[in-house]
């Protein structure tokens, strides 16, 4: 039930070189050379996705499952994740692709043609009406407020005590 049995029960599925110990599913020679050639998230948008099997599923140091029971669960996850993973590409990318083409298209289009020019419309007005606004509140806010304060400027409160 230790660790040297699960070496031995790991061959019965798979060699222990074709045992892909970092969680990543076995793949063929061709599809790892596919991927060596070019990184697909060379920015690391998705790093947090990279899910193991030991990263969802661990069992505590007293409570251990049938060593056999262990690698079958192991190798369904791992590969009930490869296939739907597959599958749902197949059927989702380009549909979403297109549709994720089209939102940034427009959006692209949006901001050129709408947003900026609006932002630089209103920076060039800006400075006429903040001279408007200027004037405005020097004739009607400015004398109203300096009435007001000279008026609660003449009073006086007194406190006695008695």
């Amino acid at each position: 039930m230790g660790l040297e049995t699960e070496k031995v029960d790991t061959r019965i599925f798979m060699d222990d070189d074709n045992f892909p110990r970092s969680g990543s599913p076995a793949l063929s020679e061709a599809e790892k050379g596919a991927e060596d050639e070019r990184n697909r998230d060379p920015h690391g948008m998705n790093a947090h996705l990279q899910l193991g099997f030991e990263d969802v599923i661990a069992e505590p140091q007293l409570t251990h499952s049938f060593d056999k029971v262990w690698i079958c669960s192991h190798a369904l996850f791992e590969l009930s994740k490869y296939v739907i993973y597959k599958l749902l590409t197949l059927v989702l990318a380009i549909p979403l692709a297109l549709v994720v083409g089209v939102v940034f298209a427009a959006l692209s289009c949006l901001h050129i043609w709408v947003v900026v020019p609006f932002v630089k419309t209103c920076l060039m007005v800006l400075p006429s009406m903040q001279t408007i606004w200027k004037s405005l509140t020097d004739v009607f806010i400015v004398p109203f407020f300096q009435s007001i304060g000279r008026c609660f400027a003449m009073v006086n409160i007194r406190l006695d005590q008695e």
